[in-house]
Formats: structure tokens, C-alpha cells, sequence
């Protein structure tokens, strides 16, 4: 009999079709497109090849969208209006399931999928794009896959893999009140480093992680790539199911209950191996905020912008030198004192409804003093939102209120931070050039981005709103 086993495992033993010279060819559950996915439908026309599971593909157009309008011809870039267009005829062509613009369920792909519930536990689940680990808080093995994986994926069903090794991360303790799952996971990858996982899986678990909605889960596992992770994942339980039970994709009747039984069966094995084991106690934790041009480059707001000359080494020093140059940071200087120019809350990260719910509470205390954008995760979320009168805070508080799209995350969609220009972003990257050409970012919570728009710089919201203190 095998002994005790990850929930890693038991996924990746469920998918595999057969293993050669250390690669594994695994059988795909879902497969998420998006107007980037047009390479790959591109290799099937070229060769004349059928879609292999037309029923297992679901696409919505999310990267290259106005944010101002749900009308292609809007789509100010010709390149991105015609790969939208060509994401429809794919549709009609081959037969997948398209949340088109004029559907109500459009949104970011990786919000997208676990709201309409056909991200499931158990499912091995790919998109073309690297923030796929998303759907792993509902318990998945999902990763992104490069332009001709996607095409191998499309005629075939499958994929090629080496086996990764296993991370679980505990994270233990209370979070304290201003501390939200953003915040977590930028403490976890500060405290790892962007190649902390790399070749691995992780895993997140402990007191923390179970005490999170699915919403903050999904935050965790969408940044498990910035610490060079294949995947991130959350074992399915109770807050799972109630979350999936009811969704326009989820299992019904006697199948619910079929796939229940399997679901509460992945979690991993008591004494389970991990090949790596590290642990966060959260309890004193603060709201992070990044400095650098890395989601490593996180601190407190509470602390100050780091020296140089305090670098243990002479190739840390120019790095830090370097960055601080061009993020026009000093040594030394208070993180709140650092100046924004605009603020972007959005993102696969953090525009679903409890991330733009946090971002209300704080926007409704005071009006913006630079230009401040809203773009809900999905379409779903932003009629949720307007429901709850969310739209009217952010409005009155002179907020921007958009259509869904992945809009200033990825800059190539006409939202873009100005050269030079420093933006609070709730997104997943602050590389340089990420939000565009010169571009400086700050990534932070929710809360901690509504808080700069209010003050026009750096802000612990704690000092906003005096019951998180």
C-alpha cells in the first residue's frame, strides 16, 4: 500500500496518462482561454485540426479590453481589437464556451473561472497566461503553459510535464484587524524571495489560510508564481464547498454529491512528506507595501525605504542602488512619505467583490486627491458591486468606475501609469514598464490603495480608520 500522500500527489497521479525519461504527460480537466490564446487556435487552423474537447474550453476576452465600453470597436489598439474578434469566430468555429463582451459573465479569466464554478477540486486546470495558480484555492493544480503548450493542450487534451516537488507553507496565527490576505502573501514571498519555490507546488495551510473566505484564498494562491512557484494550492473544505455549491458550472444533485465525496479526499495525508517546509506566524503582522521593482520588495508601511550600505553584499548594494534609482526612492526615506500619482484597484489579484467591499470602506471616509481607477474582476462583480451601492462611494469619493478587464495590471490596453508617474496598485507585478514605459509601482491591499488616493501618498490605513489600529 503507498503511504501517505500530498494533495499534490493524489492531483497529479489522477491526471497522468504515462511518465517517460522524467516527463509526464497529464491528462487536462479544464483548459481557460483569453484573447491571448489566439497562437494556439492559430496552430490548429494552420494544421486543420479539430478542437479535441470543445466542452472542456472556456474563454472570455480579458487582456487587451477597454475598461471604458463593452464595444470591440472601442478597443483603441487595432492588434487587440481583431485578437478579440478572432476569440469569438474561434468560438463559433470550434464550439467552446465564450463569456463574450456582450455576456454578462465576462471578467478576468482566473476571476471568471472559480465564480462560475468550473474551477473545481481535483481538476488539473491550464490557461495561457502565469497567474492560472489562481484557481488553486479551490483545491486545483492549475499553472499556466506557454503558446505551444496551449496548442498541444487544444488538439490534444493533454500536456507535458516534470513532475514538481512539494512546499507546504504554514501560516499560523491571528491576522490582526487592517491585515488582508494581500498582505499575507506579499510577507511570504518577502520572506522567501522570488525564487523561494521555485520547482515546486505550494501548499498553503495552517490557522490562517483556513480562517480566509475563498476570495482571500485566491489572492494567496494568484501570487504563488511571484515566488517562482509552478502552482499554489489550498486543500478544498467546508468554505470550498459552501462557496462552489449552487454555481452555474458546479456539480447538482446525486453528481454533487459524487463529486463531494471525492473532493473532501484530496486534502494531503497526516504525515504526509513535503520536500520544503516553511512557516509565517501572522499575528504581529502589518499591511506590506512593495518598494522595488519586485513583489519581494515588500516591507510594513511602517518601515523605511532601505540603505544601500546596510547590503550584505557588494551585488545587493548596486541592486538596491540601482532600483531605488529609478523607483526615485531615497535611503532611509519613511514609506509614508512617498508621494502616489494615481492609484489602480483591480486585477486577478484583487478586484473581486470583498476586494472592492474593503477598498468602499475606505474611499466612503474622504475624496480622492489623485486620479484613482476601479475595475471590477468580472462583469458579475461589478453588477454585485452596483447592487450593493458600492459604484456611488467609489464615485463620490471621485473614483473612477470601469468596465471589467485585466486594464493597468498588464498596460497594454490603453490603462497605463505615465512615465515617471508612481501608481498604488492592487496588482500582482511591479516590474519595471509593467503598468508602461518608465512606470514606478507600489503593490498593496485594497484598503491600503483607497487610503493612498485619499492622501495622495503612502498611507497605513490603519491611521484612516482607527478601528483596524
Amino acid at each position: 500500500m503507498p503511504g501517505p500522500r500530498t494533495m499534490l500527489d493524489k492531483i497529479w497521479d489522477d491526471h497522468l496518462v504515462l511518465e517517460e525519461d522524467g516527463q509526464c504527460l497529464m491528462m487536462v480537466g479544464r483548459h481557460l482561454a483569453h484573447d491571448g490564446s489566439y497562437h494556439g487556435f492559430g496552430v490548429l487552423e494552420g494544421r486543420g485540426m479539430p478542437l479535441r474537447h470543445p466542452d472542456q474550453v472556456f474563454a472570455t476576452p480579458d487582456h487587451g479590453v477597454s475598461t471604458i465600453s463593452r464595444r470591440v470597436e472601442d478597443i483603441a489598439d487595432p492588434m487587440q481589437r481583431r485578437v478579440v474578434d478572432v476569440l469569438h469566430r474561434n468560438a463559433q468555429r470550434h464550439g467552446f464556451t465564450l463569456f463574450g463582451l456582450d455576456d454578462p459573465r465576462q471578467g478576468i479569466v482566473h476571476v471568471v473561472g472559480p465564480e462560475q464554478g468550473i474551477t473545481q477540486p481535483g481538476l488539473l486546470i491550464i490557461c495561457g497566461d502565469s497567474h492560472t495558480s489562481t484557481h488553486g484555492a479551490l483545491g486545483a493544480l492549475a499553472f499556466g503553459v506557454g503558446g505551444s503548450e496551449v496548442a498541444h493542450a487544444l488538439a490534444t487534451q493533454t500536456i507535458w510535464r516534470a513532475r514538481p516537488r512539494a512546499m507546504r507553507i504554514l501560516v499560523e496565527g491571528e491576522r490582526p484587524r487592517g491585515v488582508s490576505a494581500k498582505d499575507v502573501i506579499l510577507a511570504i514571498i518577502a520572506k522567501i524571495g522570488a525564487n523561494g519555490a521555485v520547482g515546486h507546488v505550494v501548499e498553503y495551510a495552517g490557522a490562517a489560510i483556513r480562517a480566509m473566505s475563498v476570495e482571500e484564498r485566491l489572492t494567496v494562491c494568484n501570487m504563488s508564481i511571484e515566488a517562482g512557484a509552478r502552482a499554489g494550492m489550498v486543500a478544498p473544505d467546508e468554505t470550498t464547498f459552501a462557496y462552489l455549491e449552487g454555481r452555474p458550472y458546479a456539480p447538482s444533485g446525486a453528481d454533487w454529491d459524487l463529486a463531494l465525496a471525492h473532493w473532501k479526499s484530496l486534502p494531503s495525508d497526516p504525515g504526509a512528506s513535503f520536500d520544503t517546509e516553511v512557516q509565517l506566524d501572522v499575528t504581529a503582522l502589518a499591511p506590506m507595501v512593495t518598494w522595488g521593482n519586485s513583489p519581494e520588495d515588500a516591507v510594513p508601511v511602517t518601515a523605511r525605504i532601505p540603505d544601500p550600505r546596510q547590503a550584505s553584499s557588494v551585488g545587493q548594494r548596486a541592486a538596491i542602488t540601482e532600483t531605488l534609482d529609478y523607483m526615485g526612492l531615497s535611503p532611509g526615506m519613511a514609506l509614508t512619505d512617498v508621494p502616489i500619482d494615481q492609484v489602480f484597484i483591480g486585477s486577478c489579484t484583487n478586484a473581486r467583490l470583498e476586494d472592492l467591499r474593503a477598498a468602499a470602506a475606505v474611499a466612503r471616509l474622504g475624496r480622492a486627491v489623485v486620479p484613482a481607477m476601479v475595475s471590477p474582476g468580472s462583469t458579475q462583480v461589478k453588477r454585485q458591486a452596483e447592487a450593493e451601492g458600492l459604484d456611488r462611494i467609489f464615485r463620490t469619493a471621485g473614483f473612477e468606475w470601469r468596465e471589467s478587464g485585466c486594464s493597468m495590471c498588464v498596460g497594454m490596453n490603453g490603462d497605463l501609469v505615465g512615465s515617471g508617474k508612481r501608481c498604488a496598485s492592487t496588482s500582482n507585478r511591479n516590474f519595471r514598464g509593467r503598468q508602461g514605459q518608465g512606470s514606478r509601482t507600489h503593490l498593496m491591499s485594497p484598503a491600503m490603495a483607497a487610503a493612498a488616493a485619499l492622501r495622495g501618498r503612502i498611507t497605513d490605513v490603519r491611521d484612516l480608520v482607527p478601528e483596524m489600529a
